[in-house]
């Protein structure tokens, strides 16, 4: 994991907090909520990812020494900069569980601190659980096209700098297989994967040898790629030549790799010469700019592929390139806070807050969460945000709360989960989701409602303000 320290922070978030610090407020208590406004990629759900890491930083960001010193240099008070030498994070938190399944407008992590440590957070949480959920949501949508089929993170190189770190973690969670990220595979036990590229090969004179060389030094873990001249007339056959040579030493090669062309017909020709070759057992995996779409396509094309290499538009979270997330003062010494906006969706909700699924009997999510006021603890109609007309019974669903403290007095009281637990989780609640919130086209969209004891609320805040 990278080593944050406190700087990770924008500009704004220190100015506002030496205020506190000099005029005597740094001491007053407030709630914070992280929430996001639209789903990514026009899906019907999203992947909550990134929790553990940002724990994790939170248990030990201070300000070091360098830091400080930077401070002071930018003409940060003194006192303020005295101040920040003991600094830690000594909140805290509540969450929704990493890998749940998110809504739009719904908290699903409450930060509750004094000011100055919950100001100083925001960027850093932003930063990281904007950018894994959205990529563990690009993830499961990828999932969701290949079905059963082998799906492989190649995008290191092709992410924005570092991100690429923290891509391949969070596209694990939403179902990939494997990585290519050597730094991530070892830091997060991820499967590794990978294959050789047209360089390889192109350093030698002869398709062949090459092919051979490699299967020789990988007997175990050869997948060859067949593209690189022309695939049908030599890559294919050059392929069929080693593996039969290596099948007279009691080897077998895993695959091929097609990384550009026509991948459907590409991929039905190869299968085709494979077979009438006796190699049945030899998979065949494609590459070259694949997301969900062109999987689904693939797929309903009856493709025989085996395993999707997926990579730039994985990790970039192409095209929606970030995810919306926002945090939001609810609570400020124990009184109520609002953010008016002449843009109704963008009135903020008051108060420490709960949030509930519904079930049915068999354990399916019924497709709504309620949020309430956390003294809540058993409600019978929820209420649309915007249109408070709107209204849906709640009586005949299972309500299961899913908020948990997670932090207290910045140590976190949950057990550390790895990254498989995370995935799996993961894939359990995606089984959860009905299918009609899982089409790629006009998913179905699932509901978000107020109690009324919060819609009453934030009701008296709008008319206190509005006046």
């Amino acid at each position: 994991m990278i080593n944050y320290s406190a700087t990770y922070t924008d500009q704004y978030q220190l100015t506002m907090s030496q205020v506190y610090f000099l005029k005597g407020h740094k001491d007053t208590h407030v709630i914070f909520d992280y929430f996001f406004r639209n789903l990514p990629f026009n899906s019907g759900y999203a992947v909550f990812a990134g929790l553990e890491d940002l724990l994790e930083t939170l248990e030990t960001l201070k300000f070091d020494q360098f830091d400080l010193d930077f401070l002071r240099e930018k003409g940060f008070h003194p006192d303020f900069t005295h101040f920040l030498k003991d600094y830690r994070f000594k909140g805290t938190i509540y969450s929704s569980r990493e890998g749940d399944l998110v809504f739009p407008t719904r908290p699903i992590l409450q930060v509750e601190g004094n000011i100055i440590e919950a100001q100083i957070i925001e960027t850093l949480l932003l930063n990281i659980l904007n950018f894994q959920t959205l990529i563990a949501t690009k993830s499961s949508r990828m999932r969701q096209a290949a079905g059963s089929k082998r799906l492989i993170d190649f995008g290191l190189r092709r992410a924005q700098g570092a991100a690429g770190y923290y891509a391949s973690r969070a596209a694990f969670i939403g179902g990939v297989d494997a990585t290519s990220n050597m730094r991530t595979g070892r830091d997060y036990d991820i499967p590794l994967s990978g294959t050789m590229a047209h360089s390889y090969i192109e350093t030698y004179d002869n398709e062949f040898e090459a092919f051979m060389d490699f299967a020789e030094v990988h007997p175990d873990n050869c997948i060859l790629l067949v593209d690189t001249y022309d695939t049908l007339k030599s890559g294919i056959p050059n392929a069929i030549r080693v593996a039969k040579k290596m099948e007279l030493q009691g080897k077998k090669i895993n695959g091929i790799r097609l990384d550009s062309g026509d991948l459907a017909y590409l991929s039905k020709a190869s299968r085709k010469m494979l077979d009438e070759a006796g190699l049945d057992y030899v998979k065949i995996s494609v590459s070259n700019q694949l997301d969900e779409h062109i999987i689904k396509s693939l797929q309903d094309q009856h493709a025989p592929i085996d395993a999707f290499g997926v990579g730039t538009n994985l990790v970039t979270g192409h095209p929606d390139a970030a995810l919306d997330g926002v945090y939001k003062l609810a609570c400020a010494n124990d009184k109520p806070r609002i953010k008016l906006s002449e843009n109704v969706s963008k009135i903020t909700l008051p108060h420490r807050k709960q949030v509930f699924r519904m079930s049915d009997d068999e354990g399916k999510f019924a497709g709504c969460d309620a949020i309430t006021l956390d003294s809540e603890q058993d409600i019978k109609m929820m209420y649309h945000p915007i249109y408070p007309h709107k209204f849906l019974s709640l009586e005949k669903f299972h309500k299961e709360p899913l908020l948990e403290k997670v932090m207290e007095n910045g140590i976190r009281l949950t057990k550390s989960q790895s990254l498989s637990e995370i995935a799996r989780y993961s894939n359990e609640q995606i089984q959860k989701l009905p299918e009609e919130y899982k089409r790629f086209d006009f998913p179905h969209l699932y509901k978000v409602g107020l109690s009324h004891n919060l819609l009453k609320e934030r009701e008296k805040l709008i008319t206190k303000y509005r006046k």
